[in-house]
């Protein structure tokens, strides 16, 4: 078995991953998180809710899973997200068609349809099920559709992102913030995407969890105040330069800020973030890399995008985030098909003197003229140059349909005003987390096997321990409560000292079947940093051992007082030998 064979072993085994509809077959792309996985998810949520909410300052909001057509319009998912497919003329099977021929050609995922079609046939690739013939590839949209309502309803799709909602919410976002920038909002939720051949376990889901931050910038201010915090953090940077070498570079941000690599500061310091983020939850950061978007690849509407990669045993480099400068691409987008202005107030530091092409409209004139129609009128004749002013015929687009204007509805100017300010489109600023993916590199990257020679080797009746060596802050059971026997005179204290150490927040497991060895083994599979043994010395001095995970030693302390040292240890760094007396 190789690595990822083992983690998902052990995931389905011990509660924390299992397949969705196993009763009925299953389906691909969909996982159960079981009682430990839930858990686990929770606490890596919960610490980037830790840095982003409360640290940053980025207030969460929530908004509906399922999405009206134009939202979707707007942000050009129903017009182009999509990937090419393809499928066997003998079995029906499909298949992403990019992927067919990736290990042919290098970044398949940009070639054209026509270009896959190409490499299938020169290459002759067959169907990977049946050997059969493989048709032409062709475009699959990969949201998936539903109706708003009853009957033929409203076109409604479930989001494929949980950024289009904070897109919406521009306007009462910016109210909330009292019009400064910058100001963040943020949205850890459920996102649907109907992948094509989800063959990759929980790296390629339909249905997942993302968390994603929308940060409104000045464009023309993308310094960040705090960018000491991580100007001398390195980091594996594999840029586009450095790709065409073949070679990462272990870099400072701010060096690479300095030197023109990361586009600006702002951007710089959400890849710190992330970088922190990601070590804390545990990813190994020798298996880290900050990967740039190359010029062939980055979308057009973006200033500078970098992946979070991880390095996987069984997927190579997986992307867990992505950290993009989207310039105003969204919010214009959204303001052209809601027809409303998604803009904020800067004030200049200093009132200017300017010069400006003023339209002036006659609503009296226009009311009578053009009906319920005339703001529409008026806000289209708002738009018009002085050339197409001065023109014989004013003639404007209202509802598809073109009207021709009186010339003495409008009346036309330049005018020299002091201004205060003006209304702009900010840029946004989006690191977008895949959790379920985090999750999986997570316990990957916790995933160890080790020989074994002691005492718990006899007892557990075994050569080697399985061990997630999850950092505390993530561990789903924090302790393990181990009476020796399952005797009364122990069970009592231990029952207390569980007690003691809910009230105190931590997550607590009671186990008393089978040898003290073998639970020392169930605990270590499931990343327990900690177990609590209640044994007749207890009874004598109302003392316990508190044994390691990592390291297998123990410690014996009094149970006064012991709800306060675990915490510590989980939460203030406090080392393990300060617990107690070494046994």
């Amino acid at each position: 078995m190789d690595k990822y064979e083992q983690v998902i072993e052990l995931a389905k085994r011990r509660g924390f991953l299992w397949n969705s509809f196993e009763l009925y077959g299953g389906a691909a792309g969909f996982y159960d998180y079981g009682p430990l996985g839930s858990t686990l998810k929770r606490r890596i949520e919960q610490i980037w809710r830790d840095l982003y909410v409360i640290h940053e300052g980025y207030m969460e909001i929530e908004t509906p899973t399922v999405g009206i057509e134009d939202v979707f319009v707007a942000s050009g998912h129903v017009g182009g997200f999509s990937d090419p497919l393809c499928e066997c003329t003998k079995c029906g099977e499909a298949f992403r068609a990019d992927h067919l021929v990736s290990h042919i050609m290098e970044g398949a995922d940009a070639l054209s349809n026509a270009e896959l079609d190409r490499l299938i046939r020169e290459n002759m690739v067959k169907c990977p099920e049946c050997k059969g013939e493989l048709g032409e590839a062709y475009e699959f949209n990969l949201m998936f559709k539903t109706q708003v309502g009853p009957g033929t309803g409203r076109q409604g799709y479930m989001r494929p992102e949980t950024a289009q909602g904070m897109f919406v919410d521009f306007l009462r976002l910016a109210r909330f913030y009292r019009e400064k920038l910058p100001f963040g909002a943020t949205q850890i939720g459920k996102s649907y995407r109907n992948e094509i051949s989800p063959r990759q376990g929980v790296i390629r889901l339909r249905e997942f969890t993302q968390a994603e931050a929308e940060i409104f910038v000045d464009p023309k201010d993308k310094s960040h105040p705090n960018i000491k915090r991580f100007a001398d953090t390195k980091l594996n940077l594999y840029s586009d330069a450095a790709q065409e070498k073949g070679s990462m570079e272990k870099m400072k941000l701010g060096q690479a800020v300095e030197q023109g690599i990361i586009a600006h500061e702002f951007l710089a310091y959400q890849i710190g973030l992330t970088n922190l983020f990601l070590t804390r939850v545990g990813v190994a950061p020798d298996r880290l890399r900050f990967r740039q978007h190359k010029k062939d690849e980055m979308a057009h509407y973006a200033m500078d995008c970098w992946d979070a990669e991880v390095s996987t045993d069984r997927f190579g480099w997986v992307e867990v985030v992505g950290i993009a400068d989207r310039t105003d691409y969204d919010l214009s987008a959204h303001a052209a098909v809601s027809k409303t202005e998604l803009t904020i107030y800067r004030e200049y530091s200093e009132p200017k003197m300017v010069t400006q092409f003023v339209v002036k409209p006659h609503m009296g004139k226009l009311g009578p003229l053009f009906k319920g129609k005339a703001k529409l009128v008026a806000e289209a004749l708002k738009s018009l140059s002085r050339e197409e002013l001065e023109k014989e015929e004013i003639r404007i687009m209202v509802d598809s349909e073109e009207v021709v204007i009186p010339k003495d509805v409008v009346e036309f100017a330049e005018e020299t005003v002091k201004v205060s300010g003006e209304n702009i489109v900010p840029h946004v600023v989006e690191p977008s987390f895949g959790i379920d993916r985090i999750l999986y590199t997570v316990m990957e990257h916790a995933f160890d096997e080790e020989a074994i020679s002691s005492k718990e080797e006899d007892e557990a009746g075994e050569e080697a321990r399985i061990v997630m060596r999850f950092r505390n802050e993530v561990a789903p059971v924090q302790v393990a409560i181990l009476p020796l026997l399952t005797r009364e005179e122990l069970i009592t204290p231990a029952r207390e000292i569980e007690s003691r150490l809910r009230e105190r927040g931590l997550l607590v497991s009671y186990d008393d079947s089978g040898t003290i060895g073998r639970r020392y083994r169930r605990n270590d599979e499931i990343g327990t940093p900690y177990s609590v043994t209640i044994d007749y010395d207890t009874v004598k001095d109302m003392t316990v051992t508190i044994r390691e995970r990592d390291s297998m030693k123990q410690v014996r302390t009094p149970v006064e007082g012991i709800e306060e040292v675990l915490h510590e240890m989980m939460y203030r760094g406090r080392e393990f030998q300060s617990a107690g007396k070494a046994l």
